[in-house]
């Protein structure tokens, strides 16, 4: 089984400054890595996941995600955004600093929903976000959330 998340699917520097640019850079590196097969195909699934309702969370956090028949395995991308954070929609108003894009294949079922809980679970939690923000490099990164967020 391919981990959910490695450190070729992580940007500790996200140079976005929009909701559309920051999932356009994070998909690209699940095309690269070969678990999305069409990167527009991937984006406009996405684009109407995301048109349903805002994937902004409390606490600077967003977790675009979707089901997509150009998904090859379940998987997470990770960016921290440097500069302000962007505008996702959450409640509170904050804009996202830490950015979960969750890609799930099309017949995945409710793969995605197990990804997004599991990691909703953590996303609680202060000392988990307190971590991804201070984290050094992609590896690190990528370490803690494969240690963190287990998949049943």
């Amino acid at each position: 089984m391919t981990d959910l998340i490695s450190a070729d699917l992580v940007d500790t520097d996200l140079p976005a400054t929009d909701r559309r640019a920051a999932v356009r850079l994070l998909a690209g590196r699940l095309r690269d890595a070969g678990r999305v097969t069409d990167l527009d195909g991937f984006l406009a699934d996405v684009e109407a996941r995301e048109a349903q309702a805002a994937t902004g969370l409390d606490g600077g956090v967003a977790i675009p995600h979707c089901r997509s028949a150009h998904v090859t395995a379940p998987s997470l991308a990770f960016g921290r955004v440097r500069e302000g954070g962007i505008d996702f929609g959450a409640a509170d108003g904050v804009p996202a600093d830490l950015v979960f894009l969750i890609a799930a294949p099309e017949g995945g079922d409710s793969e995605h929903l197990k990804i997004l809980a599991a990691l909703a679970r953590r996303l609680v939690r202060p000392a988990f976000t307190g971590e991804l923000r201070a984290a050094q490099d992609a590896e690190a990164v990528a370490a803690f959330v494969r240690q963190e967020v287990t998949v049943p």
